[in-house]
């Protein structure tokens, strides 16, 4: 067995560490360039090294509501912070205003970082920024964060997948696309309970009822275990835990605080064996 202090190169600084890792230098962020980059959820540890290496590069900043400010404080002096949050049910600015906004300064010259919270391609609207992007002609770059999804599952000691318990895992948002009656109608609900896999739902909480009708009425068993993940990741984190047919009446007596995480299927039940092992796990709300 080697020991960690015959290896070569330990004791290294932080700073020398981070510039082995990355060959010596960050990658560059050009002058009219845009990075789409995900800090990942709560916890400034989920911060990736290149994600870094756009804040320390860039002129302007274009951040959303979920990224951890004590990450934005890491950002080079004399670049400029510029808020872009959109939060459900809130007055927020226009998607398409975002992206005129980063098509403007790229064409300025400017070197941009637009900053989301979790991952830019995973319900955060990254995919619709590319495109504008793409079809102007703007040089971008797609700067992968840890996704809510999971890494905010593994904060509140639920393992995303166990051996016996599920072999995959849905990730779906629970409204519809905007202009829709149906607020829940953009997926086959009756679908996906059928699949008997764990589903994790972002943007969820305020159609968790309708939801979990529709899965019930799929077949999904009433005492699915599931639970609620509000601010994952955070010092604030909270769970709020139950059942398919109970979680959504729960949360209207016991509001959390959003973003909050719904997660439905039996991987929910591992947290009882593991979550005291789960370093981020914060208080829990019980109320089977």
């Amino acid at each position: 067995m080697v020991k960690a202090d015959d290896r070569a190169g330990s004791g290294i600084s932080v700073e020398a560490a981070v510039g082995r890792l990355l060959g010596g230098r960050c990658p560059v962020l050009e002058p009219g360039h845009v990075w789409l980059a995900g800090a990942g959820p709560g916890d400034r540890g989920h911060l990736t090294l290149n994600a870094l290496c756009g804040l320390i590069q860039a002129d302007i900043i274009v951040y959303d509501a979920l990224v951890d400010r004590g990450v934005l404080d890491l950002a080079r002096p004399g670049a400029v912070l510029e808020f872009a949050g959109k939060r459900g049910g809130r007055p927020s600015i226009h998607q398409s205003d975002i992206t005129a906004r980063l098509v403007m300064l790229a064409r300025e010259g400017q070197r941009v970082l637009r900053f989301k919270g979790g991952d830019p391609y995973v319900f955060g609207r990254g995919a619709e920024e590319a495109l504008v992007l793409a079809r102007e002609g703007i040089p971008f770059r797609i700067i992968p964060g840890l996704t809510a999804g999971l890494a905010g599952l593994a904060a509140a000691g639920i393992p995303a997948t166990v051996r016996g318990i599920n072999q995959a895992i849905v990730l779906a948002t629970g409204h519809s696309a905007e202009g829709e009656t149906d607020p829940v109608a953009s997926l086959d609900w009756s679908a996906l309970a059928r699949l008997g896999q764990p589903i994790v739902l972002y943007m969820s909480v305020r159609n968790l009822g309708a939801i979990a009708d529709r899965l019930q009425a799929g077949g999904m068993s009433p005492d699915t275990p599931a639970a609620a993940i509000s601010r994952a990741a955070t010092a604030e984190q909270t769970l709020l835990v139950g059942t398919l047919a109970t979680l959504a009446g729960q949360l209207e007596r016991h509001p959390l605080p959003t973003p909050a995480l719904i997660v439905i299927g039996g991987i929910v039940a591992m947290r009882d064996a593991l979550g005291g092992l789960a370093a981020d796990a914060q208080a829990v709300l019980d109320t089977f």
